[in-house]
C-alpha cells in the first residue's frame, strides 16, 4: 500500500506487509505456534522433563522461520522475535540479562527521531496547508476526547479490582519494606498546566519532553502562518524537507524494531524469572482482563460509532502496538504509529499534534493499571477503602497521570507519590515490582492503541479523514 499522501513517504523498503489483514493460513499457523510455544512454557510450570519442554519450544521456533520468512513481515518478525527472546530468558538467562543493550540502542534511535518529526510535522502542517482554523478545533475535541476514555479506564481498573479482589490474602515481603525508594510528591495541575509550556525549547528537546515540543510547534506553526506567504515558503520548504527525512529514518531504524522487542524480552525474563511472576498471577489475569473488557465494551464502539473501518484499522496499528508491547514504552512506537496513521488517512498536521499531546493526555492503559494497581495496594496491605475514599484517589490519579510521559516505568513512580497521600505503605506497591514488567506490556499497548484512535476519531470528527482505496487483490 502505498502512502496516502505523496509527501509522505511509506516504508516500501521495509519488510512490512502491506496487506490490511494477514493470510488466513498465516493467522492460523501463528496461533498454532502460539499456543505450541506457550505448551512448552507450561510444561516447565508443571514440572515436565527439561528436554522435552525445552525440545517443544524450540520445534514451535523452527515452525514459525518460514512463516515470517514467506510474510516479510514487519510485525511477524517482531513476533518471532519475541518468542526468540523468551526462549534465550529461560534457557540463559544470566546471557539474556545481557541483552538490554539492543533495546537501549533502539530506544535511543527513536529518541533521536521524535522531536524534529513532531516539530516538522505540526509546523509544516498549520503553516504549509493553511490549517490555522482547525487547531483550536482539533485541540478542545481532542482534550475532551482524553479525558473522557481516560476517566472511563480509571473506572473501569477499579471495578476489575474490586471483583477479583486480588491483593486479598497477598503477604508483604519484609524485604520490600526497605527497597521502597523515595517518593516524588505529586504535582498539582497549576505545576502540570506550566510544564507543558517550554522556558527553553533546546532543553525540551534534549530531555525528550515531547508534549513541551509540540507546544512549541504549535506556536511556531501559527505564527509561520500569520507571515505573507512568500516570506513563509522557504523554511516551510525545508522543514517538509525534514519531516521527510525524519519518515526516512524511522524506516532506517525500524529494521532494528525486531532485534530490540527480542531483547527487551530476553532480559525482562532472564533477570526476573518466570517463577517470580507466579505468585502475583491473579494481578495480572485482573489486568489483563480488564483490557481486553476495555477494548471490546469502549475502543471497539467508538470506532463503530465514528465509522471507522475496524478491520483496516487494527491492520494499520498492528506494528507500532506490537512494538510498545514488547519494548514497554510507547514512545519506541510513535515514529511508526505516526506514519501509519498517515497511511491510513489521518492528515499530517492532525497526526503529529493529536499522537504527541495523547502521550501525556490519553494514557489509556496506564490510567487503567493506575486504579487497578492503587486498590490492589490497598488491598495487599489490609487497608478497607470506601467507595468515596476510591473515588477520591481516582480524582488524585486521574490529575498525577497527566504528568506521565511516554517512558517505561514512569506510571510506577506515579503511583508510588499517589498512594503516600493516602497513607499506603510502599510495601504494598513494592510487591507489584515482580510482575510490572508483565503489565506494562499490555497497558502500553493499549496506550498505543488509544492514540491511534484518538488521531482517527478527531480527524473524522473533523471531516479530514480520508481512507485509501484498497487494491482489488486486496478487497476480499
Amino acid at each position: 500500500m502505498e502512502s496516502l499522501n505523496p509527501q509522505a513517504p511509506s516504508l516500501r523498503d521495509l519488510p512490512a506487509s502491506r496487506a490490511p489483514r494477514p493470510h488466513a493460513l498465516t493467522l492460523a499457523l501463528s496461533i498454532a505456534v502460539l499456543v505450541l510455544f506457550a505448551a512448552g512454557i507450561a510444561a516447565t510450570s508443571f514440572h515436565a522433563p527439561a528436554p522435552l519442554a525445552i525440545a517443544v519450544r524450540w520445534i514451535a521456533l523452527v515452525l514459525f522461520v518460514p512463516i515470517a520468512v514467506r510474510r516479510r513481515s514487519l510485525l511477524l518478525w517482531t513476533f518471532f522475535a519475541m518468542l526468540a527472546g523468551a526462549e534465550l530468558g529461560v534457557d540463559a538467562p544470566h546471557f539474556a540479562a545481557q541483552t538490554r543493550f539492543l533495546a537501549d540502542i533502539f530506544l535511543r534511535l527513536i529518541r533521536m527521531i521524535v522531536a524534529p518529526l513532531i516539530f516538522g510535522g505540526i509546523v509544516t502542517g498549520i503553516a504549509g496547508h493553511d490549517q490555522l482554523r482547525g487547531v483550536g478545533r482539533v485541540a478542545v475535541k481532542a482534550l475532551v476526547f482524553f479525558e473522557v476514555v481516560t476517566t472511563i479506564g480509571l473506572l473501569l481498573g477499579m471495578a476489575a479490582i474490586n471483583i477479583s479482589r486480588a491483593g486479598v490474602g497477598v503477604h508483604l515481603p519484609a524485604a520490600a519494606q526497605t527497597a521502597a525508594p523515595i517518593a516524588q510528591q505529586h504535582e498539582t495541575w497549576q505545576q502540570i498546566l506550566l510544564n507543558t509550556f517550554p522556558e527553553n525549547i533546546a532543553q525540551a528537546v534534549a530531555q525528550n519532553q515531547i508534549l513541551q515540543v509540540a507546544v512549541f510547534a504549535l506556536l511556531f506553526g501559527i505564527a509561520l502562518a500569520l507571515m505573507p506567504q512568500p516570506r513563509r515558503a522557504p523554511l516551510v520548504n525545508v522543514l517538509q524537507s525534514l519531516t521527510e527525512a525524519m519518515f526516512k529514518l524511522t524506516g532506517i531504524v525500524m529494521y532494528m524494531a525486531p532485534l530490540a522487542a527480542g531483547a527487551a524480552l530476553a532480559y525482562t525474563i532472564g533477570a526476573m524469572g518466570l517463577a517470580t511472576m507466579l505468585p502475583l498471577l491473579k494481578l495480572v489475569a485482573t489486568c489483563y482482563v480488564a483490557l481486553a473488557v476495555f477494548v471490546l465494551l469502549v475502543l471497539v464502539p467508538i470506532l463503530m460509532l465514528a465509522r471507522i473501518p475496524i478491520g483496516r484499522f487494527l491492520a494499520a496499528i498492528a506494528e507500532p502496538v506490537a512494538i510498545g508491547f514488547a519494548t514497554t514504552t510507547s514512545e519506541a512506537a510513535l515514529p511508526l504509529a505516526m506514519e501509519r496513521m498517515e497511511e491510513f488517512g489521518v492528515p499530517r498536521w492532525i497526526v503529529s499534534f493529536v499522537i504527541p499531546t495523547g502521550y501525556s493526555f490519553n494514557m489509556i492503559g496506564s490510567s487503567l493499571y493506575l486504579s487497578l494497581a492503587a486498590i490492589f495496594a490497598a488491598q495487599a496491605a489490609g487497608i478497607h477503602l470506601g467507595f468515596a475514599q476510591q473515588l477520591a484517589m481516582l480524582g488524585t490519579l486521574l490529575l498525577t497521570s497527566k504528568g506521565v510521559a511516554g517512558v517505561s516505568r514512569a506510571v510506577f513512580v506515579i503511583l508510588l507519590a499517589t498512594l503516600v497521600t493516602f497513607h499506603i505503605p510502599a510495601a504494598a506497591v513494592m510487591i507489584i515490582l515482580g510482575v510490572d514488567t508483565v503489565m506494562d506490556m499490555g497497558r502500553t499497548a493499549l496506550n498505543v492503541a488509544g492514540n491511534c484512535m484518538a488521531a482517527a476519531v478527531v480527524a473524522q470528527w473533523e471531516g479530514e479523514l480520508k481512507l485509501p482505496a484498497l487494491a482489488p487483490s486486496l478487497e476480499a
